[in-house]
């Protein structure tokens, strides 16, 4: 898989490059992630990028010209274009899972107060937000996403099982997990995590997924089947 991100600040995008997993991942060409900036492409002698709002507006936003250009040195029939906005659906696991099938994947990152719709128009196969709040520009969202679609891709995570447990899988969050010390400050492990009983553990951790979404995020068990 490719990851292109189109952005005006890839030195920022690029930190996550060297750490954690993503790292690993990309060491192992799992997937490649580059950063394009958008800037390069501008045709105005000051590469400036955003201008005034038709109908007038408290900021400014990004012209159509250099967001078309820098789209099109990289698109293909196979790519699928995903544009982070605070208007657009709320990533999930199943997205994640969704968008880590595609070839080519380019994530462009919006700043000031947006980009021209048209280029939306053109373009955009998905507009994606990681939340209901707004953030200064694009790269923050975009190296969210880029984090949670790269551990769905094949082999990243080194386990399916992994993946497939985490918090959101069948609508419910993570069970309660521990390590050693069995006893640390008068806190047990529950007694069935040392049983050895995988059927009882495996019922102790449904349980425990359930109350953790049921007292966290009620919201989920009602998309539950």
């Amino acid at each position: 898989m490719r990851i292109d991100v189109l952005t005006l600040f890839p030195e920022f995008v690029d930190s996550i490059k060297e750490y954690s997993i993503i790292k690993r991942a990309i060491d192992e060409e799992k997937f490649t992630l580059n950063t394009i900036n958008i800037r390069d492409f501008s045709k105005n002698k000051h590469k400036k990028v955003d201008d005034y709002s038709y109908g007038g507006g408290p900021g400014m936003v990004m012209t159509p010209q250099p967001l078309a250009d820098c789209i099109e040195s990289v698109k293909t029939e196979n790519s699928f274009l995903v544009y982070l906005s605070p208007r657009g659906k709320k990533l999930t696991a199943k997205t994640s899972k969704s968008l880590a099938s595609y070839e080519h994947l380019i994530l462009l990152c919006g700043h000031y107060e947006g980009i021209d719709q048209r280029i939306i128009d053109l373009y955009v196969d998905q507009e994606i937000s990681i939340g209901d709040y707004v953030l200064t520009g694009g790269e923050l969202a975009a190296m969210v996403l880029i984090d949670s679609v790269s551990r769905m891709i094949p082999g990243v995570l080194g386990n399916k099982e992994s993946a497939d447990i985490e918090s959101f899988e069948d609508n419910l969050l993570e069970y309660d997990q521990y390590t050693r010390p069995e006893d640390f400050r008068g806190m047990k492990v529950p007694s069935v995590l040392l049983s050895g009983n995988h059927k009882k553990i495996e019922e102790y951790r449904k349980e425990s997924s359930f109350q953790r979404t049921l007292e966290n995020r009620p919201d989920l068990l009602k998309n539950k089947k």
